[in-house]
């Protein structure tokens, strides 16, 4: 059997989709026996494409000028906001090239739309925010993708989603057959484990973060509802907050301005700090060093910084989001994301109830555990067979 996989998403600075790719890529190559895994693009195409990303990538460290990029900067997402859809096409027509139904049996997109070709297709569908919530995307990302989903819901022959909760909404909105859609988990990456006291105290003072700390991980835009969390954060007492500074990991995401001007006026002068994109390798001691991870997403597709900071061995208050709830919900406190008084009651005793703390602790590497990226590899290998052998019989039929 060969495959071949858009590896794309996973070039530059990697958020859930890129980890997804490049985790899935590393389990298929330990696990994959016979297959042919191939990824697209490579070779000089590839090198030029994780160029331009690299260029796009966004800075970490303290932020002071939250939501309000330079002039360069400005100018670099202009460009390369405009040299998007040139990217596609000529990617797409070199694709075309090497995905070939002589060459391939399986092509995997892991990021929703597919490029076009003969060669049987499957499709990960994280989640379907750009359909029900529109307004949480820019306007040329939602554009893009309804120009192509209709296309890719025709073109796949099987799905994939990354938790029940998202596999069941797709069914109910997209009309995809129950059997036509797998549920694969995402999994923990390496080295995010419980780590000694000796190894995250050094690494958190090279980073510039304080000694101790609360913890939101994820990029800053409309569904990540930062703008509440900071409001129920800045309405604690002085001394909470001065003990306790809330740290945001993650970069600045589009639709940013509201939550720009309240981070200037009132949130970093009252113990938030965003400390921006921190690439992966800081991650295991910054979810260690936290008192608890707050999550207060409106909607995701399976939710993976709260597993993260479980794999660590951390506290997590989380939304009661689907695909959140299902995934830590017997584990973490879950609280509605539009109850701005229920946050800040669960922050203000997250931060002295040391009880409530080792409880919600209890047993949250192993409830991690569940999730692997070998499990999503075996399960996606499976389909993938299924795939090329319908596709072997129908062409000896």
């Amino acid at each position: 059997m060969r495959v071949l996989i858009n590896q794309h998403v996973a070039f530059g600075a990697r958020t859930g989709i890129g980890h997804y790719t490049r985790e899935l890529l590393r389990a298929l190559g330990r696990l994959a026996a016979h297959e042919q895994i191939d990824v697209f693009p490579v070779g000089l195409l590839g090198r030029a494409s994780r160029m331009a990303a690299t260029v796009s990538r966004p800075r970490g460290g303290l932020s002071l000028t939250a939501g309000r990029p330079g002039l360069l900067r400005r100018c670099q997402q202009q460009v390369l906001a405009a040299a998007r859809p040139v990217e596609r096409m000529v990617l797409g027509g070199l694709f075309r090239w090497t995905c070939r139904p002589d060459r391939y049996d399986v092509y995997h997109e892991p990021n929703f739309n597919c490029y076009p070709t003969d060669v049987a297709t499957v499709a990960t569908l994280h989640d379907l925010s750009v359909i029900l919530h529109p307004e949480w995307h820019p306007a040329h990302r939602a554009a893009v993708f309804h120009r192509h989903f209709a296309a890719t819901v025709r073109q796949a022959r099987h799905f994939f989603a990354i938790s029940e909760a998202a596999r069941q909404e797709i069914i109910r909105v997209v009309g995809i057959a129950p059997d036509s859609i797998t549920c694969t988990y995402m999994g923990v990456r390496a080295g995010l484990e419980p780590l000694p006291e000796r190894d995250v105290v050094p690494a958190l003072a090279r980073l510039g973060l304080p000694p101790r700390y609360l913890l939101h991980v994820g990029t800053i835009e409309p569904r990540k509802n930062i703008l509440r969390l900071m409001r129920a954060y800045c309405s604690l007492p002085a001394a909470y907050r001065e003990a306790w500074p809330l740290v945001l990991v993650g970069g600045w995401g589009w639709n940013t301005d509201e939550v720009a001007e309240y981070y200037h006026r009132e949130a970093r002068h009252r113990g938030v700090r965003h400390y921006g994109y921190l690439a992966e390798e800081h991650l295991p001691a910054v979810y260690n060093g936290a008192r608890a991870l707050v999550f207060p997403s409106l909607y995701e597709g399976f939710g993976l910084p709260p597993v993260e900071m479980l794999a660590c061995g951390g506290a997590v208050i989380a939304s009661t989001a689907a695909a959140v709830a299902e995934t830590v919900g017997t584990q973490a406190h879950l609280v509605d994301p539009e109850d701005e008084d229920g946050w800040r009651t669960a922050i203000g005793r997250i931060l002295v109830d040391d009880d409530w703390r080792d409880m919600l602790r209890f047993g949250a590497t192993e409830a991690a555990r569940q999730f692997t990226w070998e499990q999503c590899a075996q399960k996606t290998l499976q389909v993938y067979r299924q795939v090329a052998a319908a596709r072997a019989r129908k062409q000896a039929a």
